[in-house]
């Protein structure tokens, strides 16, 4: 058991921040930001294994595929490898003309000429410093006050501008991240970026980046939110600058995080696919991006094949999207629960209907803006209702089946699956409905009919079938096609239930006949046909109730 008396000596919460007059929860994201992927470097980085440089340019190239322009591609001072992988996309012009490289560099003259000379050449690119601010890495890292930590900044800063000057070739773009920013004192955070500025001396038309990572998340996403909001407001230069986070998944709520910084005036987010990072990760950005496509506004970002980028990160990265992971997740568009599907199962028939604003239950966003099938989402286990195993039968068949045959046919699956242990596949489904409500022929076959209107409002069916293995013949009379070939068949029965629909629109679709009957006993059974002839489709449908019934 956890000693709680312990837990409240060992750890402190975050301080609260003071902001009476807080406007960001009120704001509503109407455009999406400056999208960096920084999978190259943070997400790299993380890696058991770091991908060798053929499966970064791969990475590359779908970061690129997916609409993303800035990319943050290594760290050059960190080692040869790093050194020579931005290189080689300089030399070989890899990198398409709108799209940014990025490199990083801590505040150190020798850092910051090395990833100077390994983008070399670019068109465009963004030197990225950083430095840490917070009070336990001031104190256990640097040995440093605070005014001792400002010199550190305003001396990287000075490197960069000497630096980035040394190559003309280049528009450069300077960013800076008082790294741990979420864990630094508002006030400081502010102090050094401000020190930052006076060195870069940014403009309107010529802006300066600077990054606010939540580096570590000491808190709730809305404090992380009120720290943006008061950043903002108290940066002198805040035109001149574009405010840009970097959030990390500690607490489970980066995406939440920065979503509300967003709304609390950051322009541009830091974030890798599946939020691959150090410790629990970065921010996802398809998560970020897609939750702002479901409120109606255009990421900007292309995940219309979400399992093709899914392939290429886990082949890349050696790592693995789990089934439940937003948006991606193999599972996460899947119900098993009967409730869910029924209502997912209306909810896609009415949407096929109207078009327009997509509101199918359970359903956020449409797996077809993703390039997965709609007809995969509701698979049938134990757990299954009876719209599960329902819009199996009509997905691969076009039957809608009857309310009382949706319940009986649901029973019978859930004994499959908890006979077989696990779910059945649709194929499974299919063949278990056709053995069931069709009859094989051997057993039970229509061959011939004849028709004929004796009366009006009278009818004469003579039927030949192949019945229990053997030639028979029939005759009956009744008040239409129906009643006249149930009182033509093998027995005498009831009628308790008919329907029928066509299967396709088109003129010469197949049909499909629903029948229940009854015999004198009480026993009562459903039986389906289909066929061109809707007719014959409600023979066949009888034929099957009576070979189900009859003893």
């Amino acid at each position: 058991m956890l000693n709680t008396a312990r837990i409240a000596d060992k750890y402190r919460p975050a301080p609260p921040m003071v902001l009476p007059a807080r406007r960001w929860p009120d704001q509503v994201i109407r455009k999406p930001p400056i999208w960096c992927a920084i999978d190259l470097r943070d997400g790299n980085q993380s890696l058991p294994v770091p991908m060798n440089a053929a499966q970064k340019r791969q990475l590359f190239r779908t970061l690129v595929t997916c609409g993303i322009r800035e990319i943050e591609v290594g760290f050059p001072s960190a080692s040869q490898p790093e050194f020579d992988f931005v290189r080689s996309l300089v030399q070989e012009r890899a990198v398409a003309d709108d799209v940014t490289l990025m490199v990083l560099a801590p505040a150190r003259q020798e850092h910051i000429q090395r990833a100077c000379a390994a983008l070399h050449g670019a068109r465009t690119a963004i030197l990225h410093l950083y430095l840490s601010t917070n009070p336990a890495q001031r104190r256990l890292v640097f040995g440093l006050d605070r005014a001792g930590v400002i010199r550190m900044a305003v001396q990287g800063a000075k490197w960069a501008m000497e630096e980035t000057a040394r190559h003309p070739e280049t528009q450069w773009t300077l960013q800076f991240s008082p790294e741990s920013f979420s864990a630094t004192e508002p006030e400081f955070a502010l102090a050094v970026c401000e020190a930052v500025c006076e060195i870069w001396r940014p403009t309107p038309e010529n802006k300066v980046i600077l990054n606010l990572p939540a580096t570590v998340e000491v808190a709730t996403p809305n404090r992380y939110a009120d720290q943006i909001e008061w950043f903002g407001d108290h940066l002198t230069c805040r035109e001149a600058v574009m405010l840009s986070v970097h959030p990390h998944n500690d607490r489970g709520t980066a995406v939440a995080a920065a979503e509300l910084a967003l709304m609390a005036g950051a322009q541009r987010v830091e974030g890798a696919l599946f939020g691959n990072g150090e410790r629990t990760g970065n921010v996802d950005l398809i998560t970020l991006a897609l939750n702002l496509h479901t409120q109606g506004v255009d990421p900007g970002l292309r995940f219309a094949d979400i399992d093709a980028v899914t392939r290429e990160y886990e082949r890349c990265t050696g790592m693995r999207v789990p089934p439940r992971h937003p948006y991606a997740g193999s599972l996460i568009f899947t119900a098993f629960s009967g409730s869910h599907q029924d209502a997912i199962r209306k909810g896609l028939a009415a949407w096929k209907e109207t078009g327009g604003i997509w509101e199918v239950p359970y359903l956020p966003l449409d797996p077809a803006d993703l390039g997965r099938s709609r007809e995969t989402v509701i698979r049938v286990n134990s757990q299954s209702g009876k719209g599960g195993a329902a819009f199996v039968v009509e997905r691969a068949t076009g039957m809608t089946l009857p309310r009382a045959l949706q319940v009986e046919f649901a029973l019978l699956v859930q004994r499959a699956c908890e006979a077989s242990g696990r779910e059945l596949i649709p194929e499974e489904v299919i063949d278990l409905f056709q053995a069931t409500y069709q009859p094989p022929a051997a057993k039970a076959m229509l061959r011939k009919w004849r028709m004929r209107e004796i009366a009006p409002g009278r009818t004469r069916m003579a039927l030949r079938l192949l019945w229990r293995g053997a030639d028979w013949k029939g005759e009956g009379e009744g008040n239409g096609p129906v009643d006249a070939a149930i009182r033509g068949m093998p027995g005498e029965w009831r009628l308790l239930h008919y329907e029928e629909h066509a299967l396709t629109p088109d003129a010469s679709a197949r049909a499909a006949a629903f029948v229940e009957l009854a015999d004198s006993a009480g026993g009562r059974a459903f039986g389906v046909g289909c066929d061109a002839n809707i007719v014959t489709a409600s023979l066949l449908a009888i034929l099957a109730a009576v070979h189900r019934i009859a003893p």
